[in-house]
């Protein structure tokens, strides 16, 4: 699988050297000085693609880019790449979501094989995300009336009890509740659920 790999790293030779390596791989690649130049102009978030990204860097440094890239909700997953690693700074990167920490010089295969699953992931984030807006917009087409019963069938209550909650009949309920299957795509109430999951509904 190919994609994008943005290199943000101050060293010229090494980023002369990584991209002569990423691009015999197959990859398109984009390098960067700077994380301050990689805020400037955001890769695109929709296309497969990760970041490799070294920690000490002048400016911002790799774990303060990761955060503020973290605040704009870009899901581009993070290689981190370093000349010294330290415990403190592998487990704060990790934990805020990078992909990889790896120390250079790094061997060919370990970054190859740190990209591809970091490439990996990010699909299955876009494809999660591309879903739960196809999820959200079945949701927008929801009566007022039908979302209700759609939250309190998803809860767990009876027809007769949401009935009684909403001041109407069993009988306009279960046309409700027909609605809102038939709109919502699915077949069975455990279906229901899982889309309301998705939603947030239930949290």
């Amino acid at each position: 699988m190919q994609g994008h790999v943005h290199v943000v790293d101050d060293d010229a030779s090494f980023r002369t050297a990584i991209e002569r390596r990423l691009k015999l791989a197959g990859y398109q690649v984009a390098t960067y000085p700077s994380a301050q130049q990689l805020l400037d102009c955001l890769p695109d978030d929709n296309e497969p693609g990760c970041i490799l990204l070294d920690v000490h860097i002048p400016g911002l440094s790799g774990p303060d880019l990761q955060g503020r890239l973290n605040e704009l909700g870009l899901t581009l997953p993070i290689v981190f790449l370093t000349g010294h690693a330290d415990t403190p700074t592998t487990v704060r990167t990790i934990k805020a979501g990078a992909e990889d920490f790896l120390t250079k010089p790094v061997e060919s295969e370990q970054l190859l094989g740190a990209i591809e699953r970091a490439m990996a992931r990010h699909a299955t984030v876009r494809d999660e995300r591309s879903r739960l807006g196809e999820v959200r917009a079945l949701a927008a087409e929801l009566t007022p009336r039908e979302r209700q019963v759609f939250a309190l069938v998803v809860r767990g209550k009876l027809n007769k009890q949401i009935a009684h909650e909403l001041g109407t009949t069993e009988r306009t309920i279960k046309a409700h509740r027909h609605q809102v299957m038939e709109k919502m795509k699915v077949r069975s109430l455990a279906e229901l659920v899982t889309l309301a999951e998705r939603l947030g509904m239930l949290g």
